[in-house]
């Protein structure tokens, strides 16, 4: 398939962002006749963790292969740690980290062995300012595989092995993470452990960013939320300043004299006031709700595929073109 470099490509009104880890302006891809990207443009900045969802088939894949620079684009500009992935070197490649949805290597290697291994890789790209890679130890106690550090991966469970695909992909401490579907096969315990291994590395100036059907952990995880349908970014913002542009109502649920009752309100705090000063101690039960992430993320997909889209929120947290 024949592609052009970004210089042919539409150019972005936004200027250049010199500070942002990734930096992604007008990126489209064309497959035969068929544009599956439209004009995503999005940056990313050190130590954030930005989660990209998305319905099936919106093109989240494809984006992230461009970003890894195993995919190149049909027309944009898109800069990777300063650097055009589409011509990224392998001094450029060893400060990324890449978790796949699934890695099925090396079965016969032991964990610590293979481990080792592939760090030595990264030694040669040690800097003053960046120690690579991992101590295999560390790194291995770091992902709760101290117990199975001697065993051979191919005798691992689901959930051993999905943590050891993390620590492939960290082991060059790496600048930038990408995460596809990382806690998939991963039990609740393992998941709230990985969690907590995200929010670290994001805490040591690491940039991750994350696909995942799970919203549950994307509202956990995520500095910000991208949410790609139709070919663009539709939505660009925290878990909270998404759900108030999807929603200007919050839900008072409370109970009284025994009854149950409901009230949408655009002002929660100042219901809730006036409720207490009307009927003081026999309030109870009180629940203020504000759209869910899941709520949002519906919402906004399906005022998008049916056209929808509320005038106030054209050109805001949707694109101009999104309608």
């Amino acid at each position: 398939m024949t592609t052009a470099h970004a210089s042919e490509g539409v150019e972005s009104s936004r200027p250049p962002d010199s500070g942002a880890v990734i930096d992604v302006r007008e990126l489209r891809m064309r497959y035969r006749s068929q544009d599956v990207l439209k004009g995503v443009d999005f940056t990313a900045r050190r130590g954030q963790v930005v989660v990209l969802l998305g319905p099936n088939g919106a093109g989240k894949t494809t984006t992230i292969e461009v970003l890894e620079g195993f995919r190149m684009r049909s027309a944009g500009e898109v800069s990777v740690l300063g650097v055009d992935p589409a011509h990224g070197d392998e001094q450029w490649r060893a400060r990324l980290g890449i978790v796949l949805q699934s890695w099925r290597d090396h079965g016969k290697w032991r964990v610590r062995e293979l481990l080792e291994h592939l760090g030595s890789y990264y030694a040669p790209y040690s800097t003053a300012l960046v120690r690579r890679p991992w101590d295999a130890d560390e790194l291995i106690a770091a992902v709760g595989l101290t117990e199975h550090a001697d065993k051979r991966v191919g005798t691992l469970s689901g959930g051993q092995r999905r943590r050891l695909d993390v620590a492939v992909g960290i082991v060059g401490r790496p600048e930038l993470l990408f995460l596809d579907e990382p806690t998939a096969g991963l039990d609740p315990e393992a998941r709230n452990e990985f969690h907590g291994l995200v929010r670290g590395l994001a805490d040591e100036n690491t940039t991750v960013l994350l696909t995942t059907h799970d919203l549950t952990e994307a509202e956990k995880l995520a500095d910000r939320i991208l949410i790609l349908a139709g070919g663009r970014i539709v939505a660009d913002g925290s878990a909270e300043e998404l759900s108030r542009q999807a929603s200007a109502e919050a839900t008072v649920r409370w109970t009284r004299d025994g009854r149950h009752f409901e009230e949408s309100t655009p002002e929660p705090t100042g219901f809730v006031r006036r409720l207490f000063e009307e009927h003081g101690e026999a309030i109870g039960g009180l629940e203020v709700r504000r759209a869910s992430l899941e709520d949002t993320y519906l919402t906004m997909v399906r005022e998008l595929e049916t056209g929808t889209v509320p005038d106030e929120r054209v050109g805001h947290v949707f694109g101009e073109e999104a309608r």
